[in-house]
């Protein structure tokens, strides 16, 4: 006997599986959300590109573009071997450095159906989202929302469910998470963590790549080993670290950002002033560098 949300799931995938081309007008449809972050989110913000952590998502952006340029590689999952390593915050602040190039429509997806964070840190409703579309209670395009003036689109997760890992083991979330690419550059996956849920591991299994978070002095080489094991290793991109000291990882940042920065600065203002007719400030002819 088939289950109620596997028979509920058939109808609400027919629109995506019917027809891709129709996919092609659905970004128009979506509906757009002012970008205002929860406070303490820790978000990137591209408005100051000299602090140290926008620079890091920036570097593991060209990373994986360069992947890109290599293989087919569009949609990848975000996990980690257990909770609290900075998976979401990972997720997030990828999504949102893809994002920041010209033309790189970005989707993030929250997936982690047991504990969603997306729509919190962006201040949204978890609903309609994820498991409504795969419910059958919701369209595609309105479980998608366009953060304004961005090329970021997120996907919360939707209503809670009792079965994530059965939900997940539906066909049609292997056809979303195929035709989603022809939409987007890059899909970015939240998910639960590996080695206290499945979800994680089945999903690796149908995107292109997984990043596997850790975070320094919480994790155990036992934990990555582990979860490793439990990806059998396939289609792992990389691994990104969390929770190192300011001092120790910052430092080369620090000295740069502080050095490039005053520099521009100092040349702009010497020559706003090299600019000034003589007479002006005073009657004293700019200073010589």
């Amino acid at each position: 006997m088939v289950p109620a949300y596997a028979q509920q799931a058939l109808s609400a995938a027919g629109s995506l599986t019917a027809d891709p081309v129709n996919l092609q007008g659905l970004l128009e449809k979506v509906e757009e959300i002012p970008f205002r972050p929860l406070a303490d989110a820790h978000l990137i913000d591209p408005t100051r590109p000299s602090e140290a952590p926008s620079e890091e998502f920036r570097t593991l952006r060209t990373r994986l573009n360069h992947m890109q340029s290599l293989s087919p590689i569009h949609s990848i999952v975000i996990t980690s071997p257990s909770p609290a390593e900075g998976k979401s915050f990972t997720a997030v602040n990828l999504a949102l450095a893809q994002s920041h190039l010209a033309g790189n429509l970005t989707l993030l997806a929250d997936f982690d159906f047991r504990r969603p964070i997306v729509h919190s840190l962006f201040q949204v409703d978890r609903g309609p989202g994820a498991t409504d579309f795969l419910l059958g209670r919701a369209k595609l395009h309105e479980i998608i929302k366009r953060v304004s003036g961005t090329n970021l689109y997120i996907m919360p997760a939707g209503e809670a469910v009792l079965n994530p890992l059965e939900l997940l083991n539906l066909r049609e979330v292997k056809s979303m998470i195929d035709r989603l690419p022809t939409l987007f550059n890059w899909v970015i996956f939240d998910t639960p963590p590996l080695l206290f849920a499945a979800d994680a591991n089945l999903l690796s299994t149908m995107c292109h790549g997984t990043l596997l978070v850790v975070r320094i002095g919480t994790t155990t080489i036992d934990s990555v080993t582990r979860a490793m094991q439990s990806l059998c290793e396939n289609n792992v991109l990389g691994t990104s670290v969390n929770g190192a000291r300011r001092g120790e990882l910052y430092s080369r940042y620090t000295y740069y950002h502080s050095y490039y920065y005053s520099t521009e600065a100092k040349a702009r203002e010497e020559g706003e002033l090299q600019a000034a007719p003589e007479g002006e400030a005073g009657g004293e002819k700019p200073p010589e560098v």
